[in-house]
């Protein structure tokens, strides 16, 4: 089965990129801790309780139970967001959590003390087929502790290749490309350059977010430094994200209605030609599949260009991971660990697929795609075949603050210089560094 058969899991995603919290039926909600048979032939496993999470389980647990029929898996749901965060932490703080869960990678990883609360992983015979960029997030300096769920996603432009044959014109492979391919096209007429959807202020992060690889690729310890305080945004190279963004407001590249335009409305211009250009997250996947059927082969993917057509990595965000407590001992881990290596077979990646839109490659040796997967998800993978990609900021660092989506959509409006909306958002982002407790700060 094809994932275009089976569109499910489809979700429309809102601020911040967070799926919607739906009402759901067939999950235990109750509390938690491992399951009852201490000789593992149970396992309790912990899930958000996003509708395609429980459905994409629903596949899983079918189909691991037929293979292991003396292990059965007795799936639990938590809420999202901070509330789901905070259940989590107490559970295995009080060593009352599930067998098995499932939960971020990257800096909310790091956050969970995993040398402490999590089984190491690091000798299982899985492990080097795990892509490397995927161990980072999972691991610390002393060992390895989850693997994926799901597919990694790209922070990237999405663009009309309808439009762009049309003009003759090229894949930008620099910024002062994008911008003259930009040029063309506005002076063609009808069709936006430039798509910007700010009613959703949440995607006017893009130009600065999905521009991190190339901040890391001219500086690979920038992350490093800005958790140290020692890197700021308001100089280069990090200060990119917010000159492009001014540049697109002062040269009229966006479409007119860019102030009260939203996510829906940006996906539909660039599925239909009314955009030639959204820089925009991977997930719009699962939208053009829903609403646009016909756009799949027409919508491509390029990644944000930086100063030289030499380096032109992509920013990724890496998927979710499933993780063993180490209050997991005895029976119940082996039968845990058969869990884990079930999660990274081939065949778990086909359901995966199946159930679920694919937003990105997999990041398991042997897993491979659809053949009738968007061109948008295809254009992807030689990205990551080749190693040309970096992790997007917040897998390398916990601080994020709260208002750069406000302060880009003053400088995308033209309100806010560059300049001093990347200042706004340093000061911004130290008022988070402090509350972290973090070093240097």
């Amino acid at each position: 089965m094809s994932f275009r058969q089976n569109r499910r899991a489809l979700l429309a995603l809102g601020a911040g990129g967070a799926a919607l919290a739906l009402a759901l039926t067939g999950c235990s909600t109750g509390g938690g801790g491992g399951g009852d048979s201490a000789d593992g032939s149970t396992l309790s496993v912990l899930i958000d309780n996003q509708t395609a999470t429980v459905e994409l389980w629903d596949a899983l647990k079918a189909k691991f139970e037929e293979e292991n029929p003396d292990i059965a898996l007795d799936i639990e749901t938590r809420p999202q967001g901070s509330e789901g965060d905070n259940l989590i932490k107490t559970r295995l703080a009080t060593g009352e959590m599930n067998d098995v869960f499932a939960y971020n990678s990257g800096s909310l990883f790091q956050a969970l003390n995993p040398d402490q609360n999590l089984a190491p992983l690091s000798d299982e015979a899985w492990v080097d087929s795990l892509d490397e960029g995927f161990r980072t997030v999972v691991s610390t300096d002393s060992d390895l502790y989850g693997i994926p769920l799901g597919q990694a996603m790209g922070g990237a432009v999405l663009y009309n290749k309808d439009v762009y044959s049309s003009l003759g014109l090229s894949v930008p492979k620099t910024w002062d490309d994008f911008i003259a391919n930009s040029e063309k096209i506005k002076a063609a007429g009808d069709v936006a350059p430039i798509i910007q959807t700010y009613g959703d202020t949440w995607t006017s992060q893009l130009f600065v977010l999905g521009d991190f690889a190339n901040v890391l690729e001219k500086d690979p310890e920038w992350a490093t430094d800005y958790t140290a305080n020692k890197a700021k945004y308001v100089d280069e190279p990090a200060l990119a994200g917010f000159d492009h963004l001014q540049q697109v407001a002062e040269s009229g590249l966006t479409n007119e209605d860019y102030a009260s335009a939203t996510y829906d409305d940006g996906v539909r211009m660039v599925a239909t030609g009314e955009g030639a250009q959204y820089p925009m997250l991977t997930f719009a996947a699962g939208p053009l599949i829903q609403n646009y059927p016909d756009s799949l082969d027409k919508v491509g993917l390029f990644p944000l260009p930086g100063d030289s057509a030499d380096s032109n990595p992509l920013t990724v965000w890496q998927p979710n991971a499933v993780y063993i407590p180490k209050s997991t001992e005895g029976a119940k881990l082996e039968s845990a660990k058969k869990l884990m290596a079930f999660l990274v077979t081939p065949e778990s990646c086909d359901i995966q697929s199946e159930v679920a839109a694919p937003q990105g490659p997999f990041v398991i040796d042997g897993c491979t795609l659809p053949d009738d997967v968007p061109a948008l998800v295809s254009d992807m993978q030689p990205y990551f075949d080749s190693g040309d990609t970096g992790l997007a900021l917040e897998f390398l660092s916990p601080i994020k603050g709260p208002a750069l989506e406000q302060i880009t959509v003053a400088v995308g409006s033209g309100i806010t210089p560059a300049a001093e909306g990347a200042k706004q958002y340093d000061d911004d982002v130290t008022k988070q560094a402090q509350q972290l407790g973090l070093e240097g700060w």
